[in-house]
């Protein structure tokens, strides 16, 4: 298959090397096009105002990758190179590995999953994958499960246009527990400003955050009855995978606001 896989973590990270390599190794036609430096937490970011800029990497991935460092968001990298970078759409957008979880509604922050979105906006089915550990290093449970995936897209592809978002637990293949299809929970955080003074005597404010809770997501989504939640389900070592889309709209709501009669004077 023709792949096309970014990141949010950088061009030289571990994850979208493992990642890359391995699909290479299996024969799949790689190309990689990541930002320059870490751009995680930038969501669906795209550059407006100036220019941007993609070089080509060399000697950091299987001689069988072709691969890009850009210097926009991960958004920039996914939108870059299927306008412009690929000479033809690729069969999947690809994105990660990304070190840390994307559950619940951290994916509305993440530039991991909004990298893999684009490609969904663009037309073409999208897997973002994330190794749930910021200190975990070891991708290849993660990587091989990748393999696993696009192996069987290839033979069953996707009926409808839809993101994958999948959560690998970090620990190692014969741990894992299994493989669960889920739907997106809500994590909540309690976000803290860390005020500081520089040496120049300006106050600063440092963003640090911890996990609140986890809890049930909002009733009247529509969902299927009995379906696990993400953050529920890595807790017990088992791959999460759910299907997402870019369509915020509130079926449910527009219901209940249909009797609404809002005048105009």
């Amino acid at each position: 298959m023709r792949l096309l896989i970014s990141n949010d973590d950088g061009v030289f990270a571990l994850g979208v090397r493992t990642l890359a390599n391995c699909l290479a190794e299996a024969g799949h036609d790689v190309t990689v096009v990541c930002p320059d430096r870490e751009r995680s937490a930038t969501g669906h970011g795209l550059t407006l105002h100036q220019p941007i800029r993609a070089e080509i990497v060399e000697s950091i991935f299987h001689p069988a990758v072709k691969a890009w460092a850009c210097d926009g968001t991960p958004s920039d990298c996914v939108k870059l190179a299927l306008w412009a970078l690929l000479e033809s759409p690729p069969d999947l957008v690809l994105s990660g590995i990304n070190q840390g979880a994307n559950l619940g509604t951290e994916i509305l922050y993440s530039g991991t999953v909004s990298a893999a979105m684009e490609g969904v906006i663009e037309g073409i089915p999208s897997i973002a994958f994330s190794l749930t550990s910021h200190i975990y290093k070891d991708f290849q449970p993660a990587a091989r499960f990748a393999k696993i995936l696009v192996e069987q897209l290839a033979i069953k592809p996707l009926s409808d246009l839809m993101l994958l978002n999948v959560n690998v637990p970090a620990v190692k293949w014969l741990e894992i527990a299994g493989v669960t299809f889920t739907r997106q929970g809500v994590r909540r955080y309690v976000d803290v400003f860390d005020k500081r003074v520089d040496p120049r005597g300006k106050t600063y404010y440092w963003l640090t955050g911890e996990v609140l809770e986890d809890i049930e997501p909002p009733i009247g989504l529509n969902l299927p009855p009995n379906v696990p939640i993400d953050v529920d389900v890595i807790r017990k070592n088992y791959i999460s995978i759910t299907p997402l889309q870019y369509n915020l709209t509130y079926a449910t709501g527009l219901d209940k606001l249909s009797d609404w009669k809002i005048p105009l004077e």
